[in-house]
């Protein structure tokens, strides 16, 4: 089991998971194409972020600011000419930072073929106030087994984000203390 964080204010009522979800769309074409011709990996991070930014705004309610992509994962390329619908929704908060989990998925633009997923990734946004300072997020309150399930793994992953952190902070400190300066 993992530690949860710091729930958020309880002053500010707690959000479901679908007041924030989104869904992003683009077509793929010639100037988004990588050396191989497919989609470029960069376009499809920019899409997950800008969908997943505007989750984090919509949940917290105002300016959210990316603090890290935890993981982006390309399942299966991207074609020029593909519909890509990039899903967002919020799967955790602490007190003022939110998990957003993205899933790209891609169809034939001129077919009625199902879209195939071909990413996913995770993203920790920051919601800021006017000065640019941290500032207390609503509660998700996740509302079907996918929620519940989606914020059990997001717990997991922070808690993970947390120890790496800590370890290569104490492995820094080590280095410094025996004179091994980087």
């Amino acid at each position: 089991m993992t530690d949860p964080a710091p729930r958020t204010d309880p002053e500010i009522p707690g959000k479901p998971t679908s007041a924030s979800r989104t869904t992003l769309s683009h077509i793929m074409t010639a100037t988004d194409t990588n050396l191989y011709g497919t989609g470029h990996g960069g376009v499809i991070m920019k899409l997950v972020d800008d969908a997943a930014g505007a989750v984090a705004g919509r949940h917290s309610g105002g300016p959210a600011v990316t603090a890290s992509m935890d993981e982006m994962v390309f399942l299966e390329p991207v074609r020029i000419g593909d519909l890509v619908h990039v899903h967002a929704q919020c799967n955790w908060t602490g007190r003022t930072s939110m998990e957003i989990g993205v899933r790209v998925m891609a169809e034939r633009w001129n077919e009625s073929t199902p879209a195939q997923q071909v990413g996913t990734a995770y993203l920790v946004f920051a919601a800021v106030d006017a000065q640019g300072r941290p500032r207390p997020v609503p509660q998700v309150l996740p509302e079907t087994d996918t929620d519940e399930r989606r914020f059990q793994e997001a717990q997991i992953r922070r808690t993970h984000r947390l120890a790496r952190r800590r370890a290569i902070r104490e492995l820094r400190e080590k280095r410094v203390a025996e004179g091994l300066l980087d």
